[in-house]
C-alpha cells in the first residue's frame, strides 16, 4: 500500500503511546490454512455509481502514497466497495478482525484496544485487545524481530519494539508483537500460525481508507510480509468482480496451496524486475511491461516509458502490480495514447461523463451495466522476457470499464501524471485489482516469476 517513510513526530506520539510491545521470530504451522472469500457487496445497499466514486478517489489517494518453505495459508477475501479484505481470527480465546490483502506493502497490523482516545479509526469489528489473551506476547526492541523491516525501531525508553509506517492516506504507529492467527474455519492447530504484526496504538488514516477493515496484511517482498514470516515462497489469489451481485466466494492461498486453477485457460508467466539497489525492505512487485495494444492498434508508446528506473535520487520509476491500488494508473504518455485511440476507435459512442462521475473523462453511452464489450475493445499489456520469459496478458473491457448509471460505461485506467503529481508518481504506471479481477495469480517467489491466468474466480 505505502512504501514505509520514518516521521519523528509520529515517533514522540507512539513512544507517549501505551505499549504493547512484542516480536520473536514467527513459526509457521505445517498445515495448510484456508478461508473462504465473500464478496459483500451482495449485503451492501451501495449504488454502482457510489461504488465507483469510492474507489476513484481511493486510487488517487494510493497514487499519492507512491511518492514517498514454512506452513500454508489461505484467507478468505471480500470486495468492501473499493478493497479486497481477508477475515481472521487473533489470540487466544480468538478476536475477530479483518484485514485489506496488499502487495504493495509488507506490515501485518490490526488496531488494538489500547488505541488513545480519538486516536485510531473507526472500524466495524471491535478493537484487538492483547490483556484477553493467553498468547499475546511482549517484544523487547533488542530481537530480531526488530530488524526486519524499516517500519520499525526501538522506542524512546529503549526497551519496545515501536512501529510506525506512513500510507498516502496517512500513517500508522505502535508496537512489533507476536500472536497466534487462526486462518480458516475452526480453531484446531493446523489452521493456527504465529506472526509478528503490529499492535497499532495510534492512526491518523483518512475516514474510509480501509473501509471498515481492522489493518492490512502485508504480502510486499520484505520480511515483515505474511509470505516472507511463513517461509513461503508461493501465494496466489483470484478476485471476484466488483460488480457481481451474487455471494460469490474465492481465496488468498500462501505456500503450497498456491496454484493457478488448472482449468483451460492458458497462464502468461512475466519475471518479476529485481527491485532497485537490491533494498530487502522494497515491498513492491515490478513487472517489465513493455507495451500496450488496444484492438488492434499498437499504441506509439516508447518501451523505455515502462522501465523500471531511478527518476530522482532514491525515487523509482516503473510499472508494478498491486492488489490495494483499486484502478490502473498508466504514465501520462502512455494513457494519453490510451485514450486518445479510444477515442478515434469509439467514435460517435463517447459520450460526456454524466453528473458525479469526477474524475471520469472518457465515457460511452447506450450500454447496460456489463456490457461495455459490446463497444469497447480488450486491452493487451505485453510483457518482455526480462531475461526469462514474458508473454501478452488479454484484459476484457470489463476490467478497465466500469458502469456509471444505467446507461454509460467509463474508462476506470487513469494517468499517473496528474497536475498535482510528483516524482517518481508521475513515472509510474500501476496495475491496480479492477484490471486483475477474474485473472488467477500465482506469485512464485521462488522462481520469481508472476502468472495470469483468466478463471471464474467464484468457482476457484
Amino acid at each position: 500500500m505505502a512504501r514505509p517513510s520514518r516521521n519523528l513526530l509520529w515517533l514522540a506520539l507512539l513512544c507517549a503511546a501505551l505499549a504493547f510491545s512484542t516480536c520473536a521470530a514467527a513459526a509457521a504451522a505445517a498445515a495448510g490454512l484456508r478461508l473462504e472469500l465473500t464478496h459483500v457487496d451482495a449485503k451492501q445497499n451501495c449504488t454502482t455509481k457510489e461504488r465507483m466514486r469510492r474507489a476513484t478517489e481511493r486510487t488517487h489517494r494510493r497514487l499519492a502514497s507512491m511518492a514517498g518453505g514454512g506452513g500454508e495459508a489461505s484467507a478468505p477475501i471480500h470486495w468492501n466497495e473499493t478493497q479486497y479484505i481477508a477475515e481472521y481470527l487473533i489470540g487466544d480465546p480468538p478476536q475477530q478482525a479483518a484485514a485489506i490483502i496488499d502487495t504493495g506493502s509488507n506490515l501485518i497490523w490490526t488496531q488494538c484496544s489500547t488505541c488513545r482516545a480519538n486516536g485510531c479509526f473507526g472500524q466495524d469489528l471491535t478493537f484487538y485487545d492483547p490483556s484477553r489473551s493467553r498468547t499475546a506476547k511482549p517484544v523487547a526492541c533488542n530481537d530480531t524481530a526488530c530488524l526486519l523491516g524499516s517500519e520499525t525501531r526501538c522506542a524512546r525508553d529503549g526497551k519496545a519494539c515501536a512501529v510506525l509506517t506512513a500510507y498516502g492516506a496517512g500513517a500508522i504507529g505502535g508496537f512489533l508483537g507476536t500472536e497466534v492467527f487462526t486462518f480458516g474455519h475452526g480453531q484446531s492447530s493446523e489452521n493456527n500460525v504465529s506472526l509478528a504484526f503490529g499492535c497499532i496504538t495510534a492512526s491518523r488514516l483518512t475516514p474510509g481508507s480501509l473501509d471498515g477493515a481492522s489493518g492490512i496484511i502485508g504480502l510486499g517482498r520484505g520480511k515483515l510480509s505474511l509470505p516472507s514470516q511463513l517461509g513461503d515462497n508461493k501465494f496466489s489469489y483470484c478476485l471476484t468482480p466488483y460488480f457481481s451481485d451474487a455471494a460469490n466466494t474465492s481465496t488468498l492461498f500462501v505456500g503450497a496451496s498456491a496454484g493457478l486453477s488448472g482449468g483451460g485457460a492458458p497462464a502468461t508467466s512475466v519475471p518479476f524486475l529485481k527491485n532497485p539497489d537490491d533494498d530487502p525492505f522494497d515491498s513492491f512487485y515490478y513487472l517489465p511491461l513493455t507495451g500496450i495494444t488496444v484492438g488492434t492498434a499498437k499504441l506509439d508508446v516508447p518501451a523505455a516509458a515502462f522501465d523500471l528506473r531511478e527518476v530522482a535520487p532514491a525515487k523509482w520509476g516503473g510499472t508494478l502490480i498491486d492488489s490495494g491500488s483499486p484502478f490502473t494508473s498508466l504514465i501520462d504518455v502512455a494513457y494519453q495514447a490510451l485514450r486518445d485511440e479510444l477515442v478515434r476507435q469509439l467514435g460517435a459512442s463517447v459520450v460526456p461523463p454524466p453528473a458525479g462521475a469526477e474524475g471520469l473523462d472518457l465515457c460511452v453511452g447506450g450500454v447496460a451495466p456489463g456490457d461495455a464489450g459490446k463497444l469497447v475493445p480488450p486491452l493487451v499489456l505485453h510483457f518482455g522476457s526480462g531475461g526469462g520469459g514474458g508473454g501478452d496478458v488479454v484484459v476484457p473491457p470489463e476490467n478497465y470499464w466500469g458502469p456509471v448509471d444505467d446507461s454509460t460505461a467509463c474508462m476506470v485506467v487513469f494517468s499517473s501524471g496528474g497536475p498535482n503529481s510528483t516524482l517518481p508518481l508521475n513515472e509510474t504506471t500501476i496495475i491496480g485489482n479492477y484490471m486483475q479481477q477474474d485473472m488467477h495469480l500465482l506469485y512464485d517467489l521462488g522462481q520469481g516469476v508472476l502468472s495470469f491466468q483468466p478463471a471464474d474466480c467464484s468457482s476457484v
